[in-house]
């Protein structure tokens, strides 16, 4: 397949839903995708994968549904940027389509994707010159009992929410990634540490030093915003 067909096959498949607009950060916590299990999206991956590998376009097809809302994350996460998030997941898509002969089926489809669009998205960075900075949609304020919150409890949520991203987006990128990764897209500690080419005790120790530099941070803007 040429690289213009590809690119235009690739482009149709992604889908305006998955779009960063209309993200749901705390919607994917890794522990069920739609309505099946994490297992079962493993072993549906890995069949597609041999299916892909051998033409089935439709196989890939099904592959870049199911992942390009998480790889959105985290082109976004990297960048910052809405239009380049979307524009490196696709160029990830087509990189991996063209690598699908080298992957080795017996690894995970989807650390090794996210893999691909960290890279690119990091060269994407540091061609532009800008500093990444975290940027996510806050998912709608869920009300206890199902009421709508008061104007006092709506100001109180986004003020914390606020406070929290600053705080996340004030992290050094090893850990702002880890964080992002983790708690924000979902992935599970191994997924995180073949993502981020890491160990997965590195994750551990990164993730638990970013938290507790976002606990004093956060107690410490809590203070400063007191009336």
């Amino acid at each position: 397949m040429g690289p213009g067909r590809l690119r235009r096959e690739i482009n149709g498949i992604l889908t305006v839903g998955a779009r960063v607009d209309q993200w749901n950060p705390s919607g994917n916590r890794g522990v069920q995708l739609g309505d099946r299990s994490v297992e079962g999206r493993l072993l549906e991956d890995r069949s597609l994968v041999v299916a892909a590998k051998a033409g089935d376009m439709s196989a890939y097809e099904q592959l870049v549904r199911a992942h390009q809302a998480t790889a959105l994350r985290v082109a976004y996460l990297v960048t910052g940027d809405k239009s380049e998030a979307e524009d490196i997941t696709q160029d990830a898509f087509i990189n991996a389509y063209r690598a699908l002969p080298r992957f080795d089926e017996g690894r995970l489809f989807r650390p090794w994707l996210l893999t691909i669009v960290r890279n690119l998205a990091r060269n994407r960075r540091r061609r532009s010159g800008r500093q990444a900075a975290l940027r996510l949609r806050m998912a709608s304020l869920e009300a206890s009992g199902g009421a709508a919150p008061s104007p006092e409890e709506m100001a109180l949520s986004t003020t914390e929410a606020e406070l929290l991203l600053a705080a996340v987006d004030a992290l050094p990128e090893k850990y702002r990634l880890v964080i992002g990764l983790r708690y924000l897209v979902g992935l599970s500690e191994k997924e995180t540490a073949e993502t981020l080419d890491v160990p997965i005790g590195t994750v551990k120790s990164r993730t638990a030093r970013a938290l507790d530099q976002l606990k004093t941070d956060m107690t410490t803007s809590r203070a400063r915003n007191m009336p």
